[in-house]
């Protein structure tokens, strides 16, 4: 029954307000935050359990693909931590934040359903429940994005829903051609299904592979499926824009891809090649787009499209290491690019703009945000002993490793990627000294003398994130031994070496 509380708070929340908002119209303040701390918590709570080996299922009904059928391992159990304490914070930020926009409770009851997709999607153990979640999620954001009903919020929203619905087609098309070639669609038993129909030997097989890599790719938006986001996430109010990147386009893009590249059809060396091909050229263009944007979130929103090109890469090697790495840098961007975020939000809250035109100087305004705004941007950009640091070097490492152990004949691309990983490094550097010059140093532009702080509930997130940011780069081996260690369990018997 535990897996399925992760559905039936966030859905009973979502009740709560919509029943209780009507005579109290801060319902859901209270409801929608104290839902996503016990989420939080709950998740914490089955770390001890899960390193124990232990592992804890959930059938309702008919056997696969008509029943609910929800497990918690060692990955799942990482995806969940990370989804459920990032959309506390974005919840608890909400509360001031969303002041300015009408029809708060529906705002939270959008979330709410928002994030029960996201835990269907990492707790399914059959690609039904896996793309019910999806589609829950997705619709849920579709609404938020335009959440602001003005026409760059309406236009943002119709853009995502256009390539989410391709990308529907795509999923769906290839869950039906595994189906009718391996006879089941639940997770533990394709793998040995798909084996005994041919595997990549099965025309079949690989045309739905394609197909999975074009809808998850353009969910995750990874160069060229990338379209979508920048509007998206610039336009969104900024909590969502935060879970956006943080975790959404992770788990209902990457986290499927994993899925299926590991548990169900196996890392073949064809398509560990195209993952780290993705990854590097979303890891330069991203980057290089990223370099030439003014708007602070469209900025952010570039940059996520490059981070997220070094977990891929990281999960393209599919050695242990690189998937140690990938899955390390998948919480680590998931920290300091919400972060990001929400700074970026606090600073447009607080001076009516985010073009980097026109602010300036407003460490000596906005010290909790200018403080919190560093630390990320030192996080991203690899700085140690911060978290990003290490799960770059690591993927890093893991590149130059795999020249000895990896596919044969792949030492020359590994050598290349990882040049592409340090140069990326780099750009990413300049990205966010760019940042920091325009938003945080420099004059103050005289009509921004009067700005202040944002209230105490928008900084304590950030506040949070940051001591997150700064303590999982000290504590890394902690973090690794005990959170990331069962997570590259679960993945690395498919992997290269598994």
């Amino acid at each position: 029954m535990l897996p399925l509380l992760f559905v039936v708070i966030p859905l009973g929340a979502a009740l709560v307000i919509f029943l209780l908002s009507r005579v109290w119209e801060r319902a859901g303040d209270l409801f929608a935050n104290l839902a996503t701390l016990s989420l939080f918590v709950i998740s914490l709570t089955l770390v001890g359990p899960i390193l124990r080996g232990d592992t804890f299922a959930y059938n309702l009904g008919a056997t696969s693909p008509l029943g609910i059928h929800f497990t918690i391992d060692g990955l799942s159990l990482l995806m969940l931590i990370t989804i459920n304490l990032l959309c506390f914070m974005s919840s608890l930020y909400s509360v001031n934040y969303m002041e300015r926009y009408t029809a708060k409770p529906r705002y939270y009851i959008l979330l709410m359903l928002m994030i029960m997709g996201m835990n269907v999607v990492v707790l399914g153990a059959d690609l039904v429940n896996l793309y019910i979640g999806v589609e829950i999620a997705a619709i849920a954001c579709y609404a938020l994005i335009a959440f602001g009903v003005e026409h760059e919020y309406l236009e943002a929203s119709f853009k995502y829903q256009i390539m989410g619905t391709v990308a529907t087609l795509c999923i769906l098309l290839g869950i039906a051609l595994i189906y009718r070639t391996a006879g089941t669609l639940n997770i533990v038993e394709l793998y040995d299904a798909v084996a005994a129909a041919g595997g990549m030997g099965n025309p079949i097989l690989v045309f739905s592979s394609v197909l999975f890599l074009g809808g998850f790719g353009l969910k995750a938006a990874y160069i060229p499926f990338h379209a979508w986001l920048p509007d998206a996430h610039s336009t969104a109010p900024t909590p969502v824009s935060a879970i956006l990147s943080g975790v959404f386009i992770k788990v209902v893009g990457l986290y499927c891809m994993i899925k299926v590249f590991f548990s169900i059809i196996g890392l073949t060396p064809a398509f560990s090649m195209v993952l780290m091909v993705l990854g590097a050229i979303s890891i330069i263009v991203a980057v290089l787009l990223a370099l030439a944007q003014w708007d602070s979130k469209r900025l952010l929103a570039y940059s996520s499209i490059e981070q997220m090109g070094f977990i891929l890469l990281g999960i393209g090697i599919g050695t242990p290491l690189g998937i140690l790495g990938a899955l390390f840098h998948l919480i680590n961007h998931a920290t300091f690019k919400s972060l990001l975020f929400l700074d970026a939000g606090s600073v447009e809250t607080a001076t009516g703009t985010r073009d980097l035109k026109e602010l300036g100087g407003l460490n000596q305004r906005m010290p909790v945000t200018g403080v919190t705004t560093a630390i990320a941007s030192f996080s991203i950009s690899g700085f140690p002993p911060f978290n990003g640091f290490w799960s770059k070097l690591i993927i890093i490492i893991a590149l130059v490793q795999a020249i000895g152990i990896g596919y044969p004949g792949f030492a020359p691309a590994y050598i290349t990627f990882a040049v592409i990983a340090l140069v990326g490094s780099i750009l990413t550097m300049a990205v966010f000294l760019k940042l920091e010059r325009h938003i945080f140093f420099g004059s103050l532009p005289e009509k921004l003398a009067k700005v202040r702080e944002v209230p105490w509930l928008m900084c304590a997130p950030m506040i949070i994130l940051a001591a997150v940011c700064i303590g999982v780069g000290i504590a890394f081996p902690w973090v690794i031994g005990n959170l990331l260690d069962p997570a590259v369990g679960v993945l690395s018997v498919f992997g290269l070496g598994g």
